[in-house]
């Protein structure tokens, strides 16, 4: 095992193999690149507070603090331990596994092709061009995956949870408070997805033409529905969008108690979407006299070698 001390600013770089990476920092920033090379390299460029400890072990490198544990992450609340921040960079080879940790720091992994997971307390998570399958739980933060492939486990508790150009065909999101939104093209099969809220708003957009399953709810928010051979159900409380789109091979489940639901249209050559801010969808449902039919836009509610460096 190998071992460093980093309680400034420097550069390191890993030659023998690596198979793992656990990133544990509060503050600052994470942003993990996925490359075809075999080395992985460490840039840390500013750090304040305790010294971060690197170690590579039995190929898996951890760069983290000493205090900080994997088990039991995402309840630690040591306010004293607030006062320290860290901005670490690092390449490592694509079918490295990668677990990341943050406590008030923005998290960004892209180009990964292992299993990859993200814990956040209080900050925000990117996730970009992963194919492996992904799972990011935050309390408070906001998470947004673009252009994963693989399959998404996503949870929060007041984060928001955004899907851009979703090509993976298996994506499950729950939240208490936070808004779930979805842009689905899957590429690797049919849609299989499945969204649970309590008080938060669900808006998915589909590819046009589809070929899913609909099935979402609400018990006191509003809908909004964006394609003909979907029925609206239901007018005062519980209010239901179901039926098939095309041949009804892929699956949608959309729940939420008090939250709204709205199910949007993509065109095929359209640009990719940018997800609209959370807000009150408007209601529609087939008896009010004058909400439109199909709104195209609806709102969207060993020995050791330890080293300082």
């Amino acid at each position: 095992m190998s071992e460093w001390s980093v309680a400034e600013p420097g550069k390191l770089t890993f030659d023998d193999p690596l198979t793992s990476l656990h990133v544990r920092i509060v503050n600052g920033t994470v942003n993990v690149m996925g490359t075809e090379d075999s080395t992985a390299r460490l840039e840390v460029s500013g750090i304040e507070g305790p010294p971060l400890t690197v170690t590579h072990k039995n190929g898996t490198l951890t760069v983290a603090y000493d205090d900080l544990p994997w088990r039991g992450f995402l309840k630690w609340l040591d306010r004293k331990g607030w006062h320290r921040s860290a901005d670490v960079t690092l390449a490592v080879p694509s079918g490295t596994r990668v677990e990341v940790g943050v406590v008030g720091a923005h998290a960004m992994v892209s180009g990964i092709e292992e299993r990859t997971e993200v814990k956040g307390v209080t900050g925000d998570a990117t996730l970009v061009g992963i194919s492996g399958p992904l799972r990011a739980t935050t309390v408070s933060g906001n998470v947004e995956t673009q252009a994963v492939s693989g399959e998404q486990r996503l949870n929060s508790v007041s984060g928001d949870l955004t899907v851009v150009e979703g090509a993976s065909s298996a994506v499950k999101a729950d939240s208490v408070s936070g808004a779930i939104i979805l842009d689905l093209d899957p590429t690797g099969g049919p849609t299989d997805a499945r969204l649970t809220n309590v008080s938060g708003e669900i808006a998915v957009r589909l590819a046009h033409p589809a070929d899913v399953e609909v099935e979402a709810n609400t018990a006191g928010g509003a809908v909004s529905n964006a394609f003909e051979d979907l029925r609206v159900s239901g007018q005062w409380g519980t209010k239901r969008i179901s039926g098939r789109l095309g041949g009804g091979t892929g699956r949608l489940r959309a729940t939420t108690v008090s939250g709204s639901i709205a199910l949007l249209r993509r065109p095929g050559d359209e640009e990719p979407w940018d997800a609209p801010p959370p807000g009150p969808a408007e209601e529609h449902t087939p008896d009010a006299p004058d909400a439109p039919e199909n709104p195209e836009a609806p709102a969207a509610d060993g020995p050791t070698d330890k080293k300082v460096l």
